[in-house]
């Protein structure tokens, strides 16, 4: 069976693979309902359906309401990924290509590095930085090899991109302090329903599309609320809660090698050769970003042990000698 210290060190990594692979889903799913569904109204009933879906768990598990000290990630959290994040991402994948939006987006984990440096005091260790580096690279690869004839990008596209990247990496830095002080599942569920607040002025439609609206667009738009947003930001805050934000937001650039991968066995979208590499790179740079250097660990401690066998005085023959003859 596994002990204690192995499921810590399980668990929110599992939690981290949750997260990552829920969110590819979601770019397949977010196409497929976007045909029928505004930008705004598919945000509002995405985190409406996940708020119910959080509220009936939090009721079935009596969860009361955060700390007071919690509100302000809580709400801050809300208004920027759960709210402006969803619709700006929603509206920028209208103007772009799926290459160019990818490619803009995942500026994000550089920017949550920066600010979690800056602002939550992690640490910047050279294997996350070398890591970041591999998987933008692999991101820029998939972003132009996708690209590639697909229609190009207009400018309104690229900032709508942008500002949900940098909405995207506000969220997750604000939500950081706020799981110090919340659990997980309430730091999501109260997020969810700010977020939704938030989107309310859409409401009239939303009500509107969904009458028109293909059913396969509506159980989209539901699978999106319930898996992507309500299962998969819980797992991503438990996991969250047990690392820093640099190395979280790390771990998301395994997002479009994963979404290459369901675009090809949901769609039928064959991957040329290059947006395979560029998969590739971001799941290596994922791995380099996520590993820990235990080699050098070991290496210092036998330096260690080398130096105090030099260090010790050595014992003379003569005093050797003495000591036999007694």
């Amino acid at each position: 069976m596994m002990n204690t210290a192995s499921r810590q060190q399980v668990l929110p990594v599992a939690a981290a693979v949750v997260s990552v692979v829920l969110w590819a889903s979601a770019f397949v799913a977010i196409r497929s309902a976007g045909d029928a569904y505004s930008p705004g109204a598919l945000a509002l009933g995405r985190l409406l359906s996940g708020a119910l879906a959080l509220g009936a768990i939090c009721v079935v598990r009596r969860v009361g309401w955060p700390p007071r000290s919690a509100w302000r990630g809580i709400v801050l959290s809300g208004v920027l990924w759960f709210g402006f994040y969803m619709v700006v991402l929603n509206w920028g994948e209208r103007e772009v290509d799926a290459g160019t939006a990818a490619l803009v987006v995942n500026v994000g984990p550089l920017l949550i590095a920066l600010l979690g440096a800056r602002l939550l005091g992690d640490p910047m260790p050279p294997r996350l930085l070398a890591g970041m580096a591999v998987s933008f690279a692999g991101a820029v690869t998939v972003g132009v090899s996708m690209s590639a004839g697909g229609g190009g990008a207009s400018l309104l596209g690229v900032v709508l991109c942008l500002l949900a990247a940098v909405a995207y990496a506000g969220g997750v830095v604000a939500q950081k302090p706020a799981l110090g002080e919340a659990s997980a599942l309430q730091v999501t569920a109260f997020g969810c329903a700010v977020g939704a607040v938030v989107c309310l002025p859409f409401a009239g439609q939303l009500v509107s599309e969904a009458a028109r609206a293909p059913a396969s667009a509506t159980l989209d738009m539901v699978y999106l609320g319930v898996f992507p947003t309500a299962l998969a930001f819980t797992t991503w805050a438990y996991a969250l809660a047990r690392t820093t934000a640099s190395r979280m937001g790390a771990t998301t650039y395994a997002v479009p090698a994963l979404v290459v991968l369901m675009s090809w066995l949901v769609l039928g979208e064959v991957p040329g050769l290059l947006t395979l590499a560029g998969g590739a790179l971001c799941l290596a740079g994922v791995a380099v970003s996520r590993s820990r250097a235990r080699r050098r660990t070991r290496t210092v401690r036998t330096a260690r042990t080398a130096v105090a066998k030099v260090a010790a005085p050595p014992r003379s023959e003569g005093a050797s000698e003495a000591g036999s003859a007694r």
